[in-house]
């Protein structure tokens, strides 16, 4: 019997064992840390032999294959020795893809993912295929080809899941942008990380599609130095396209096999320039699974963005509370402050990841009339905007936070929580600091 070793005890961890248990594999799942009670409840119901707090040697490396967490990285000690032993590691997004029948829709990118995986689903699911959404959101996919395997998959894939790949192929692939993020991951140099996001199109071949943000710097030079075997598809918001997808006078065209539609933007429920491209994207890729545009219109009308993401959580006072917790780096900041029409009083802070903030100088100047400091250590933050913004302010708490924001704002401004860092400082993440915005604006 062919032994499968899993690192990690999460969600596509836990996924991936269950998988592997169903395919006939003998299965061994080992975390570091501890396991949460929920999944180490649905191991022992699957009889999957499990350890928790230490990675024990012998048992891993006399695996056939190994499945790691897209959280492990490739340097770590048991990884290495695994390699060198000649023993198959791979994510489970390849593990998964090996035992579906679905055809895929994988969509990857720097900022953008969680919204267009959300709308593209949405719009096929709103059109009658039978389709689940997984990867970095809701369910392991793993867990899904194992338990009810659908005819089409949308997955939100981190570049994290893609250096786990090898015969991974999607039917379309998404590249929303690529900005400077995960560096540590790929040794602070950018062209690692930039060929990690490409891994999407490796294994496409003349039947499938590439769908690109033809406005990206980093993603048109990449296409010019390297040929790609999939159909590309690009979509803009600067420049018309013969083909794919562009944005003229608030409206959205996209073009396929020689059929355009026309979608007016004020009519779609997602705000910003960021989110038209998300709109283009989804609406490509499910023009090209045949999908009516009648029912396409229907869905971008109806589509509610993601939690923590540009979500109005409430207006006090003449004043708009909006929880964006989930911009945890600059860029989604830059396209939040986009969006914003109002003056802004904007939390800011946590676990800086090495952020230059210089992007974002023009719209603070332009919006910002004041700045709530939000984390243990908000160094960076002042000295960045201590000399544009006259009313800033440190705290360690978000109901300090959101009051001192209720004292700064006036009637027809917005709070704005876009804090461009990670939340670990004071919070489990960035949905418990989500939370915790939401709950104190409710006392309002």
């Amino acid at each position: 019997m062919k032994k499968l070793v899993i690192l990690g005890g999460g969600e596509s961890g836990v996924g991936a064992a269950i998988l592997g248990k169903k395919e006939g594999w003998d299965v061994f799942l080992s975390d570091k840390g501890k396991v949460a009670i929920k999944y180490t409840n649905v191991l022992n119901q699957h009889n999957i032999r499990w350890e928790e707090s230490k990675h024990t040697e012998s048992k891993i490396l006399s695996a056939s294959s190994i499945i790691k967490s897209p959280g492990i990285p490739d340097t770590v000690e048991i990884i290495k020795k695994a390699k060198e032993k000649g023993i198959e590691v791979i994510s489970e997004i390849e593990f998964a893809y090996r035992y579906t029948k679905g055809k895929i829709v994988a969509i990857t990118g720097s900022n953008g993912k969680t919204t267009t995986t959300s709308l593209t689903h949405h719009i096929l699911k709103e059109s009658g295929l039978n389709v689940g959404v997984a990867g970095n959101i809701g369910k392991s996919f793993a867990q899904m080809v194992a338990e009810d395997d659908k005819e089409y998959y949308v997955l939100e894939i981190s570049s994290f899941q893609l250096d786990g790949i090898t015969s991974f192929k999607p039917h379309i692939a998404i590249l929303l942008n690529i900005t400077p993020d995960h560096l540590d991951r790929y040794d602070y140099k950018m062209e690692n990380y930039i060929a990690s996001k490409f891994r999407i199109t490796e294994n496409q071949d003349e039947n499938d599609y590439f769908i690109y943000d033809a406005d990206d710097p980093i993603i048109e030079q990449y296409l010019k130095n390297h040929s790609i075997k999939a159909r590309k598809i690009p979509f803009s918001l600067e420049k018309e396209q013969k083909e794919g997808a562009f944005f003229k006078n608030n409206t959205i065209y996209t073009m396929i096999d020689n059929k355009t539609i026309e979608f007016e933007v004020e009519n779609a429920s997602l705000r910003g320039k960021h989110n038209a491209k998300n709109s283009m994207a989804g609406s490509v890729a499910s023009r090209l699974l045949n999908v009516r545009k009648q029912s396409i219109r229907e869905s971008l009308k109806g589509f509610v963005g993601e939690p923590h993401r540009l979500e109005e959580v409430k207006t006090v006072e003449g004043v708009t509370y909006i929880n964006d917790s989930k911009a945890t780096n600059v860029n989604s900041v830059f396209f939040a402050l986009d969006t914003m029409k109002t003056p802004v009083v904007w939390i800011v802070g946590g676990v800086d990841k090495g952020n230059d903030y210089s992007p974002l100088l023009p719209y603070v100047h332009e919006k910002v009339k004041a700045i709530v400091c939000l984390g243990k250590d908000n160094r960076v933050i002042l000295n960045s905007f201590g000399n544009i913004v006259e009313q800033m302010v440190e705290t360690q708490s978000m109901a300090d936070a959101v009051a001192f924001a209720k004292r700064f704002a006036s009637n027809g401004d917005t709070v704005l929580l876009s804090p461009a860092c990670a939340s670990f400082d004071l919070f489990k993440n960035y949905e418990d600091r989500g939370d915790e915005f939401k709950k104190e604006v409710e006392k309002l």
